[in-house]
């Protein structure tokens, strides 16, 4: 009996644990995160895949509305974010990666307006288009509410659903520009074939992106793990590596 009894403990503690599953939730939002051939890819995908894999972590991507992915966090249904901005209110359920993509927010304007954006003053009255919900619709309107304090001319604003139907009454010259992150607003001038309608008039604000799991994630050991992986990708150059193979700015550490 005592053998027996051994024998049973022994094989109980031989079993391997299971790794810990984080589902991480995105919009398709290229060139950061997107899909093609039914695959999630991108430089955010393989970022986030690397750090999941060196802490022997088995994680999930999937790509939804952006509405859609935000409730699925707040209720549970999933656990990280993929290249996500901060501020004030997410910072209230979310916890931070180190910062991992470096690039800008600013304005874009229609091929034959020779705007040169040197400050607030250069948009005030226009009619800015920018997708929202997002950090991007944000930071507008901090933008909207300076202008108002500082005595300038607010600039009205558009809020669309998507980034590109703004983008393409821009080109209508239906707004007078469009609030965006730059590397995202090039890539939806190409894919829609509006290079040579809209360009990039100047930055507003230097931006960075994280990842971001939620505060109620049950395990905290794990996403301890997770972000500690992502971070010695970038002690090691990894994950540099991985960002500038997509053309793209890794964010300083």
């Amino acid at each position: 009996m005592f053998r027996k009894a051994l024998l049973t403990l022994t094989l109980t503690f031989s079993v391997p644990a299971q790794a810990q599953d984080i589902r991480f939730v995105t919009l398709d939002w290229a060139p950061y995160v997107y899909g093609k051939d039914g695959q999630i890819i991108g430089p955010g995908r393989e970022l986030i895949e690397a750090a999941c894999d060196s802490a022997e972590l088995e994680c999930t991507f999937d790509i939804f509305p952006w509405r859609r992915a935000q409730e699925m966090m707040r209720e549970g249904l999933a656990d990280g974010m993929m290249v996500i901005g901060r501020n004030a209110e997410r910072e209230t359920w979310l916890d931070y990666s180190v910062p991992i993509i470096r690039t800008e927010y600013g304005f874009f304007v229609h091929a034959q307006d020779p705007l040169i954006l040197e400050g607030m003053h250069s948009i005030q009255g226009k009619r800015v288009g920018v997708f929202a919900p997002s950090n991007t619709a944000v930071n507008l309107e901090e933008i909207r509410a300076n202008m108002e304090t500082t005595g300038l001319e607010p600039i009205m604003i558009d809020q669309r659903p998507d980034d590109a139907s703004g983008f393409r009454k821009l080109a209508a010259k239906r707004l007078d520009a469009v609030y965006s992150n730059r590397d995202r607003g090039h890539r939806v001038l190409e894919a829609n074939e509006l290079t040579s309608d809209v360009r990039y008039a100047g930055m507003d604000r230097p931006i960075l992106y994280y990842a971001a799991i939620r505060k109620t994630f049950a395990d905290p050991e794990i996403s301890e793990r997770f972000f500690a992986s992502l971070s010695g990708s970038f002690t090691d150059g990894s994950a540099a590596a991985i960002i500038e193979n997509y053309g793209l700015e890794p964010a300083p550490q």
